[in-house]
């Protein structure tokens, strides 16, 4: 596992007081009881942390978060996106959630 995703572990452990060996990127947020409101302060975390914007919305099921793995997943994408200077949609971001008939 990379140092960001470790990273990024680190922080979701933080901010929804979980016990760090719980989280693995397949664990589903629901199961560790993450609640809404733990995914909403993790994202800011994640954005102070890295200097990046998560287009999050707490009320949109297109924006939200299913898996840990899908936190790490956005955030790389977003991050590598910042140092080539692109922008990314939320179809970008969300891909399976943003498909026609899904």
């Amino acid at each position: 596992m990379s140092q960001l995703n470790d990273e990024i572990l680190d922080i979701v452990a933080q901010k929804a007081m979980v016990d760090r060996s719980k989280l693995t990127v397949d664990a589903k947020l629901a199961d560790l009881q993450i609640s809404s409101l733990d995914v909403v302060e993790i994202v800011f975390a994640l954005e102070d942390k890295y200097q990046i914007q998560i287009p999050f919305n707490a009320n949109s099921t297109s924006m939200e978060f299913e898996r840990v793995g899908e936190v790490v997943a956005v955030v790389e994408k977003l991050i590598t996106a910042q140092r080539e200077g692109r922008t990314l949609s939320e179809a970008d971001l969300f891909p399976k959630k943003n498909k026609t008939g899904a």
